[in-house]
C-alpha cells in the first residue's frame, strides 16, 4: 500500500530531490514525533547532547511515536505554527491565569510543561469546535 501523508494524504516518496522546491521534492516522505524527543532531554539531531528534560513521562502516552507526512506539511506546517501578536496575548493571560506564568526561571521546569499542556489542550479544543461546524 503506498505511502501518504498523516496531514493532506497526498502520496509520499523516498526516492530523492528531500526538500527541493519541486512537486517530487515537497512530496518527500519524512516523518516527525509526536512529542518532541527534546522534552524528554534527548536529541536525534545532536546525539550525545545531553539536556534538560521537561517531561519525566509522556503526558499522552506517546513517547517515541512518530507520524510520516510529506515534507511540505512536515517542514513548512507542523515546524512554523502562525501565531499572530493577538493570538500570543491571548495565550499570555490563559498563561497567567492557569499560574503558568514565570517571574524568573528556576531550575524547576514543571511550568513550561504546563505551557506545552496548555498550548495542546488550545489546538484540541480548536479543533473539537471547528470539527462541529
Amino acid at each position: 500500500m503506498p505511502e501518504t501523508c498523516s496531514i493532506c494524504g497526498c502520496p509520499l516518496h523516498r526516492k530523492g530531490e528531500y526538500a527541493k522546491p519541486t512537486v517530487k521534492g515537497r512530496s518527500h516522505a519524512t516523518a516527525h514525533h509526536y512529542v518532541a524527543e527534546r522534552f524528554f532531554g534527548r536529541s536525534t539531531n545532536r546525539r550525545g547532547t545531553e539536556r534538560l528534560g521537561i517531561f519525566d513521562t509522556c503526558p499522552w502516552n506517546l513517547e517515541g511515536e512518530k507520524a510520516v507526512y510529506c515534507y511540505e506539511c512536515h517542514e513548512e506546517l507542523l515546524h512554523n505554527p502562525v501565531l499572530t501578536p493577538d493570538d500570543v496575548a491571548a495565550f499570555s493571560v490563559l498563561v497567567r491565569k492557569t499560574g503558568l506564568n514565570e517571574a524568573a526561571k528556576t531550575e524547576d521546569r514543571t511550568k513550561i510543561g504546563g505551557r506545552i499542556k496548555l498550548l495542546h489542550e488550545v489546538l484540541r479544543r480548536g479543533l473539537q469546535a471547528l470539527s462541529k461546524e
